[in-house]
């Protein structure tokens, strides 16, 4: 069994004259013991020898892809999984988008791992077009998309939750055209063909159980909302066994987001 975990670890688990979070977010990650690992916000990773110090802390290896314009995004890996290749997407996301394939006892799985555009639906739209064609060029039918996709559910009504946040904020997930919500970026997923792995897991659970924002660190420009995605191939979906958003203990103060994890009835090659 293959454990996969995305999270998105805000200003890379430091704050700027405030506390450093890196301990519990290593706490968080060797407890959950993922063999495959998203990460997202990895400010500073990119320099100082930070990216491999926490990759040792966890006991993994880091495939990095740096930022044009935000923060790096980075996919782990934990031996005896074996990676097959690795490199990042070579689109101008806003954040970044690192691609791993590693080999399985059902064949390659190959991992996006990406966050979108926190501002603009139509950059996210953009950069999921670009995904899919990722998707579509990968080898073997095991994919997996993930991380903070900063978009919206198209199967649930978000109306009442966003008339309550403060318009700075609203505005990220309305389109601009008619002021309507904007689910455009994970309906393209669905539309390529991808299945949301939470909800294909969660027949009968509450909406809430599957909120992985604001956690108890904080979080003024959410209001109790799923960011944070693990899309699979449909083969893919069928060996996802569960999904679970991950609370309490260090999980709640470690970042803004709570991290997802999926286990997969995979082995390593």
């Amino acid at each position: 069994m293959l454990r996969v975990m995305t999270w998105n670890i805000r200003t890379g688990g430091r704050d700027r004259g405030g506390p450093d979070r890196l301990d519990p977010v290593v706490r968080v990650v060797t407890a959950q013991a993922p063999d495959v690992l998203a990460l997202q916000e990895l400010r500073g990773f990119d320099r100082d020898g930070l990216m491999a110090e926490v990759a040792g802390r966890v006991g993994m290896t880091p495939h990095l892809a740096r930022s044009c314009f935000g923060q790096p995004v980075a996919v782990l890996v934990r031996a005896p999984l074996r990676v097959v290749s690795a490199g990042a997407l070579r689109r101008p996301f806003h954040h970044g988008a690192a691609r791993v394939v590693v080999a399985t006892s059902a064949g390659p799985l190959t991992v996006l791992g990406t966050h979108l555009h926190p501002y603009s639906g139509g950059r996210r739209r953009m950069e999921v077009d670009w995904l899919v064609a990722a998707v579509r060029r990968a080898r073997g039918p095991l994919t997996l998309v993930t991380g903070d996709l900063n978009s919206l559910d198209p199967t649930v009504d978000h109306t009442a939750r966003l008339a309550g946040m403060p318009a700075l904020y609203r505005r990220r997930h309305l389109r601009r055209a008619g002021g309507g919500v904007d689910t455009r970026a994970v309906g393209r997923l669905l539309a390529a063909g991808l299945v949301d792995l939470w909800l294909s897991c969660a027949a009968g659970a509450l909406e809430a159980d599957g909120l992985t924002v604001p956690t108890r660190f904080g979080g003024a420009e959410f209001a109790g909302m799923r960011l944070d995605y693990l899309f699979g191939s449909t083969a893919l979906a069928e060996r996802t066994r569960s999904v679970r958003v991950i609370r309490d203990g260090d999980a709640e103060t470690a970042s803004d987001h709570y991290p997802v994890v999926a286990e997969l009835d995979l082995d390593p090659a």
